[in-house]
């Protein structure tokens, strides 16, 4: 590089690296191994279609289970007449049906970038936690009618021991399925799926209301059971307000500051870099971009620059998870 207003760019994309990373670790502890670094191009298209297709496998596996579960219940809820169990019913289907939204998510996410989308439809994933949201929020405000109702106009509940025992199997079934997604959301990058995962923790929660709604009924208090219907909802509403939190934070582009700071470290440390300016990341889908700018010594040459910028990117994409694009900008400075 010569001269002090020259400029050298150095881009990581699509076509240029492999960044898979395993995850190791459950219950929110989450360590990534990186891959050796690769040059191949189909490394980075096969990365991003093994995350789809293990979003979908988690997707319909899951569907499978709640749509067992929700169907047990129902049977049950035409039995007893339950408000609680019919609320608890409601939402397995609802979190069952979140499949659909997320799945035509995942497959669009699959498509190869064009000239009118140049960063492909891996975003649709956000568009697919908005209908979950929708879906959450139907659901409470349905469960919130029945109660109401039945607070009006009280029935008996009946069966009690076969609705003890469908609010346990629905409790199970959701727990099951909510660790499922969440872990494999968490590995793959997918908020969306991460918020559905959420949805199914808080039916396995209410689910677990059922079994006080039950009890109540069985020492003869007929009011247990609505009242615990309007405890699932305000329960519902909770959990709705935190997976709106994570899904509106990915689409307005928030991201992990522990992530901005490690990378900024790795950056940083990378010899020759003398100071990093500005570094900027963003989710597409459950991929991560970034976009770094970097001082280097005004009189290396273009060379020189790169190699620093390559190493700079190595760096980057060793040290943070589901990186799969980085473009960094090297700018000469008198400092050192």
């Amino acid at each position: 590089m010569s001269g002090g207003h020259d400029h050298v760019q150095h881009e990581h994309a699509h076509h240029n690296h492999d960044h898979r990373t395993g995850w190791a670790g459950l219950r929110g502890r989450i360590a990534h191994a990186v891959t050796p670094h690769s040059h191949d191009s189909a490394d980075i298209v096969d990365s991003s279609l093994e995350a789809s297709a293990r979003g979908m496998r988690a997707l319909w596996i899951s569907f499978v289970a709640l749509m067992i579960t929700a169907v047990a219940q129902l049977i049950v809820v035409i039995v007893s007449g339950s408000v609680a169990l019919l609320g608890d019913t409601l939402h397995n289907f609802a979190d069952a049906l979140t499949a659909v939204p997320l799945a035509a998510a995942f497959l669009l996410g699959r498509r190869q970038a064009t000239r009118r989308f140049t960063y492909g439809l891996g975003r649709s994933e956000d568009l697919a936690g908005l209908a979950v949201l929708l879906v959450m929020f139907a659901s409470a405000v349905l469960a919130a009618w029945t109660a109401v109702d039945r607070l009006l106009n009280p029935r008996p509940m009946t069966d009690i021991g076969w609705v003890a025992a469908a609010g346990l199997v629905g409790f199970l079934g959701n727990e099951i399925v909510a660790r499922y997604r969440i872990t494999v959301g968490r590995q793959i990058g997918s908020a969306a799926l991460v918020a559905d995962g959420l949805h199914a923790r808080t039916d396995g929660f209410t689910s677990l209301a059922v079994l006080i709604a039950a009890g109540g009924a069985w020492i003869g208090w007929q009011w247990a059971d609505p009242v615990v219907g309007l405890l699932i909802t305000a329960a519902i509403l909770s959990v709705l307000y935190g997976a709106a939190k994570e899904v509106f934070a990915r689409m307005l582009d928030a991201v992990d500051p522990k992530l901005l700071d490690a990378a900024e470290k790795a950056v940083a440390e990378t010899p020759g870099v003398y100071a990093v300016d500005t570094i900027r990341m963003r989710w597409v889908g459950h991929d991560l971009l970034a976009d770094v700018t970097l001082d280097v010594n005004p009189s290396l040459s273009l060379m020189q620059a790169h190699e620093i910028a390559h190493d700079a990117e190595t760096r980057l994409t060793e040290t943070v998870p589901r990186l799969t694009s980085a473009m960094i900008h090297a700018h000469p400075t008198s400092r050192s």
